[in-house]
């Protein structure tokens, strides 16, 4: 068998975990025997990464996986506007599992798709090396993959370096009903996590880090479930906490930890976590924040572990005031004590935004899950926001603040397109645009100043006292580069653009009849794929 196992560059932060259970290899055998794969649902011609969705879907359904793919469909609702655009969603799962102490992670998948994941990931500061075990047609249909993949977790899973280990089936295993819900619970104190993470089926990778989130919170609620657990690493606090769910900037959790101390609380993990104990600790706050409101499964497992949620952020002094109230409601906290925590951070939120104030006309949009919450920002340090689009999908727990940013004429898009982004630069044509990747680089071929979203935005405090003003320095200093891009336009024009982009020896000369005749060829093909969708 060809297995690449990982290898951890660096020292291993220690961690005391359970003893290793003797294991009868013969019952674990007969336990977890591979089921035989659908061969019929992966003979279809071209089934593989580059077949379409509704293909690969059909596929899936016909080998098994219907109540996966039908979880995800009511966890992850893609809407009338279908998938937005977005890297593989799988990144999100694999860079939650990749930030974890102790912990391994496998990909399944197509080898295009590991190197592409494993190249992001590294992209995005991974320090770990990811697991792969490879496969072909013929271990594919005839399970063989599957049996790759229980010995490369058996050879894997040494308690004295890992807590978890994690395997991802990619679309190609998931279309083929590759099981890894037969893989063990658990190896030697190791515990196993199998997840099926298709693009097919999860429409972003910000969802896909909830797949792996809530699977992790399953599998530690029914620890708890059993028996005691570890204690988290600094030892249990001494005050009720507030879980935070949704990935932040690092210096917020401490924030909000400051505005809870006059409430008699604390600030406990943020989840997804980054140790396996910490999990636990998780499950034990009083309240849970959804700081991100897309974490539906992990949302459930909290709710089955008897946790109350409380939607929106500390985000300015609306957000944080209705916050505050919210939290100090459903922990009991009598009034006195909240009324004191609003006169203390309040006052001093108002002064910030006062102190740092922004003079604009901003569109927001992004695929992270606080596009609201930062539109809300701007808006309290008075910027106008005509237009906020998140490829994330509407929930409940985002209700507050899209009624709040409503309320203030902001058109918010959920599930929100690149086409459905451009056409609100082009509404709106704002003095700043904030956006994904492709949404920075219209904006500034219009002569208009961008930010991404994901490196300059969310790569900042948003909450409380430390978030007011944040935004401001960034964005008026993208704000004062107007006057060059005027200069640019003035003195390139027209120069480079549409068809004639690119390097000429000779002056390009427009092709009508060549552009007409394969936009036609493209329209033609594009009725087709939608006839054979429908059908």
């Amino acid at each position: 068998m060809n297995v690449i196992l990982p290898r951890y560059a660096g020292a291993i932060a220690g961690s005391v975990v359970n003893e290793p259970v003797g294991l009868d290899a013969a019952a674990m055998d007969a336990a977890v025997a591979p089921a035989p794969i659908n061969a019929a649902a992966t003979k279809s011609e071209g089934l593989g990464c580059h077949a379409g969705a509704a293909e690969l879907k059909a596929a899936a359904n016909a080998a098994g996986k219907s109540d996966i793919l039908d979880r995800y469909a009511a966890d992850y609702p893609k809407g009338p506007h279908d998938q937005p655009q977005s890297m593989c969603p799988a990144f999100g799962s694999l860079r939650v599992g990749l930030r974890m102490r102790r912990t391994a992670t496998i990909l399944s998948g197509s080898a295009c798709c590991v190197y592409g994941l494993t190249f992001t990931s590294h992209f995005y500061g991974a320090r770990r090396t990811v697991g792969y075990v490879p496969f072909n047609s013929e271990t594919l249909v005839t399970g063989k993959l599957f049996e790759d993949i229980r010995e490369a977790v058996f050879k894997l899973a040494d308690p004295a370096l890992y807590d978890s280990i994690i395997i991802i089936n990619l679309c190609v295993p998931t279309a083929s009903g590759v099981p890894l819900d037969l893989l063990p619970d658990e190896i030697n104190g190791v515990r196993i996590i199998g997840i099926d993470v298709p693009g097919f089926g999860v429409p972003t990778h910000a969802e896909a880090k909830d797949v792996l989130a809530a699977a992790m919170l399953e599998y530690a609620r029914k620890e708890v479930e059993q028996g005691p657990v570890q204690a988290p690493r600094g030892g249990k606090s001494e005050r009720p906490t507030v879980t935070l769910v949704g990935e932040m900037f690092p210096a917020d959790p401490v924030g909000i930890g400051m505005m809870l101390e006059p409430l008699g609380l604390a600030a406990g993990p943020v989840a997804p976590t980054r140790e396996w104990r910490e999990l636990y600790a998780a499950l034990d706050g009083s309240v849970i924040a959804a700081i991100h409101p897309f974490y539906a499964a992990s949302f459930r497992q909290f709710e089955l572990a008897g946790r109350k949620i409380v939607g929106s952020a500390p985000v300015g002094h609306d957000g944080t005031e209705a916050w505050l109230e919210s939290i100090g409601t459903v922990c009991n906290v009598a009034r006195d004590k909240i009324d004191a925590a609003k006169n203390r951070f309040l006052p001093a939120i108002k002064a910030a935004l006062a102190a740092k104030p922004i003079d604009a006309r901003i569109t927001v949009s992004g695929y992270e899950g606080s596009e609201l919450l930062v539109a809300r920002l701007l808006i309290e340090s008075g910027a106008r926001v005509p237009y906020v689009g998140t490829a994330c999908p509407r929930t409940q727990w985002s209700d507050g603040d899209r009624e709040w940013l409503e309320a203030r004429g902001a058109r918010v898009q959920y599930r929100a397109s690149l086409e459905t982004d451009l056409a609100g630069l082009g509404e709106f044509k704002p003095d700043l645009a904030i956006g994904t990747t492709p949404i920075v680089q219209k904006a500034k071929q219009l002569a208009i100043p961008a930010l991404y979203f994901t490196n300059l935005i969310s790569a900042r405090p948003l909450f409380g006292v430390a978030g007011a003003g944040s935004l401001a320095q960034v964005v008026n200093a993208a704000l004062a580069n107007q006057s060059r891009f005027d200069e640019m336009k003035e003195f390139f024009g027209d120069v480079g653009e549409g068809h004639a982009a690119g390097v000429w020896e000779d002056t390009p000369i427009e092709n009508v009849a060549f552009r007409e005749k394969y936009k036609k060829q493209i329209e033609a093909q594009a009725k087709k794929r939608k006839a054979e969708e429908m059908i």
